[in-house]
């Protein structure tokens, strides 16, 4: 009546499905669970008339580490795409990422030297020497158009209030290049894989039971109702937790902030092309949306029709579904002290994007799975010695 896996995996995004993968190599087993209807997390894609689309946001994957390389083209084969988003202000249009094409349509110079020049010339200008919040360190750091027509509305857009109100260590650095260079990503490897990114989902997953549209509190809830039942019902020796991890501690320290999307779809089968790549930026504050995908055009335009979604930046509440973890000072030092309570949970172990409340390109995720599950083989390989 009782049937016992070795691990139960919570969430079946890129983080969990790599991990079981590898667990399950070394002879472990593992069930698997999702809140979601459909496995693969934020890199689900459907197929609608041949056209990939990316139902969670544009996702394209570049990494500089062969080995993560070799390792997800084990599941897929990835096309040669790369990406160059393209970025709209009032009627102007600009190449991204700020390279010698975007000045060149800023002010019409032609060699780095003048670029340089004209950026230095209007940073001078503004005399900021210690910029106290993300406006000022912006300016400091490209000038007074570059920030106007390409950051300050986009920005203000994705945090949801005025640059001016933002810290300035949010803005590090702004990657400037003065190539005639579109090619946003500087790594070595970049692609997506043909057929779309669920499939990678489903080949790591195959030999895992998978249960959907169930969350983990649930289902740990059924298992013992069916238990006290006499009937059949699942028991494991460890928890692989890939949610938020204050939502696990039933927030008992306060919430951790994020920042969430809302994606609007709209289907064109008359219409062939739409905007003539994949991604575009809408940089104009008055513009509600940051960005309109065109799907097709991740896989060069295979497909009937099109089909576009524009994205909306959203102030995250309990029961949105959260994208971008806020990592001000504030939420650091909450995500600590729950980091020291998830120390304590015995036999649980938190991973991926919310689990570790970190921003992860996939390439990490898929680094940083591996690594725990390459911790959990050497423990138990230990424990046996």
């Amino acid at each position: 009546m009782k049937k016992h896996y070795d691990y139960l995996i919570v969430g079946t995004g890129l983080y969990g499905s790599v991990f079981s993968y590898e667990m399950r190599k070394k002879g472990k087993t593992c069930y698997a669970i999702d809140k979601r209807s459909h496995v693969a997390g934020n890199i689900y894609t459907k197929d609608v008339r041949g056209i990939q689309v990316h139902e969670y946001g544009a996702h394209i994957f570049h990494t500089s580490d062969k080995r993560i390389w070799d390792y997800v083209n084990q599941f897929a084969e990835f096309n040669h795409y790369v990406n160059s988003p393209v970025a709209i202000y009032k009627d102007e249009v600009y190449n991204l990422p700020f390279n010698m094409n975007t000045f060149s349509k800023l002010w019409g110079v032609k060699t780095p030297d003048e670029a340089k020049a004209k950026i230095a010339e209007q940073i001078g200008a503004l005399g900021i020497t210690q910029p106290s919040n993300l406006e000022e360190q912006a300016l400091s750091l490209a000038g007074t158009d570059v920030y106007e027509k390409l950051v300050k509305g986009y920005t203000e857009k994705q945090w949801g209030r005025a640059c001016s109100e933002l810290p300035a260590f949010i803005i590090k650095r702004l990657p400037l290049r003065f190539t005639y260079d579109n090619n946003y990503f500087n790594d070595r490897y970049q692609g997506i894989p043909i057929g779309g990114y669920t499939q990678i989902a489903e080949k790591l997953l195959e030999g895992t039971e998978v249960e959907l549209s169930v969350d983990y509190r649930s289902f740990c809830e059924k298992q013992r109702k069916k238990e006290a039942a006499g009937k059949d019902y699942i028991t494991f020796d460890k928890v692989l937790y890939t949610g938020m991890i204050d939502e696990y501690f039933d927030y008992c320290l306060g919430h951790l902030e994020y920042r969430s999307l809302r994606f609007e779809q709209e289907d064109m089968p008359a219409c062939e092309n739409y905007q003539g790549n994949a991604v575009v930026n809408y940089t104009e504050r008055e513009v509600p949306y940051t960005r309109i995908i065109e799907h097709k055009h991740f896989e060069f335009g295979q497909g009937e029709g099109t089909l576009i979604t524009r994205e909306y930046p959203l102030e995250w509440k309990p029961g949105d579904e959260p994208y971008y973890p806020v990592n001000n000072e504030r939420n650091d030092t909450l995500f600590a002290r729950y980091r020291e309570l998830a120390k304590k949970e015995e036999n649980v172990l938190f991973g991926g994007r919310l689990g570790g409340y970190k921003y992860y390109d996939m390439d990490k995720v898929i680094l940083a799975a591996l690594e725990m599950a390459e911790a959990e083989i050497a423990r138990a390989e230990n424990a046996q010695v």
